[in-house]
């Protein structure tokens, strides 16, 4: 097994991102390795926990390499709306989901189309982007509009209103802020099979104190190398995003993972990643408060103080 070079564990204390280094050799010397999903195969640990300030603007953008924090607030941003198609993600750039729709249809029909070509034709063509750019139910879908069922009688059901869970949230967070029922919760076990991906970052909790709202956020599944930089950033936007609304102060996001792993062709990103040291506070400001969760736009983010070294590109494993 490669040895990833040595980091300054000294350092640990004075940069929270060092949180995230160590985690990231720990499994790349001491994980399990393991055939997955993917047949890429992983170095995995079972159980992991890192913690961030979000005080004064705090974030925790990775400074170790650049993390596309735009990007990433356009996905989250896009859960928002509830829609499952990736056409809107196309349509600004964002090409995060574009595999898994372009793996089916390349699949489907015998073609080698290309992803931008297979991009381009789902911004261009509305009835392509209908037939495959869905992704299923997945994450947008779970959090504003988790599928209900009314009786009509003789064992017959049929769908009924759709619960928007983000938005129980914020009248719970603004009603009864020491409910231990501030859930944001992703796995809905009913419609696993028709989801492209069923849910990585499945649940969300919040809670009040002093003040300050908190953030917990549960992942079973977690690529370190690639999925965590956006994870950790899109769930502390969440809280950020919260507390504005609720008219709280932004106080600690708490990251837990169960099958933390890295993929064994990320090795290049790894080592590279792992001789870099972490440097500057990147802060984030909300420049606007919309009317409603609902109503925030890209150019309401500002983020300062973020001198990343450069990006590290790595495969994605579909």
């Amino acid at each position: 097994m490669a040895t990833a070079p040595a980091i300054r564990v000294e350092a640990a204390s004075a940069h929270p991102e060092w949180q995230y280094l160590e985690l990231m050799r720990r499994i790349w010397e001491a994980g399990d390795e393991r055939v997955d999903r993917t047949g890429v195969g992983t170095r995995s640990v079972f159980g992991a926990t890192l913690r961030f300030d979000l005080a004064d603007g705090l974030v925790p953008l990775l400074t170790t390499k650049r993390v596309y924090w735009k990007t990433a607030t356009r996905e989250f941003l896009w859960f928002l709306t509830g829609d499952t198609n990736i056409r809107s993600l196309c349509t600004q750039g964002v090409e995060i989901w574009t595999d898994w729709p372009l793996d089916r249809y390349r699949k489907a029909t015998g073609s080698d189309i290309s992803r931008a070509d297979f991009s381009r034709r789902i911004v261009e063509d509305a009835a392509f982007a209908a037939q495959w750019g869905d992704l299923g139910p997945v994450y947008g879908k779970q959090w504003v509009d988790w599928a209900t069922y009314e009786p009509v009688g003789d064992g017959v059901f049929r769908p009924g209103p759709g619960i928007n869970q983000v938005a129980q949230v914020v009248e719970s967070l603004r009603t009864n802020p020491g409910s231990r029922r501030h859930i944001v919760e992703g796995w809905n076990v009913a419609e696993l099979e028709a989801m492209a991906l069923p849910p990585c970052h499945k649940t969300y909790q919040f809670h009040v104190a002093d003040g300050k709202l908190n953030g917990l956020l549960y992942q079973r599944s977690c690529d370190v190398a690639l999925g965590l930089p956006f994870n950790l950033w899109s769930a502390a936007l969440f809280v950020r995003m919260l507390a504005q609304q609720c008219d709280l102060e932004p106080g600690e996001l708490v990251w837990m993972g169960g099958d933390v792993h890295l993929y064994l062709n990320h090795a290049a990103l790894v080592e590279e990643q792992l001789s870099r040291a972490p440097s500057g506070e990147p802060r984030l400001a909300i420049v606007r408060r919309p009317a409603s969760m609902f109503d925030y736009r890209i150019e309401d983010f500002e983020v300062s103080g973020y001198h990343p070294a450069a990006s590290i590109s790595a495969p994605i494993a579909v």
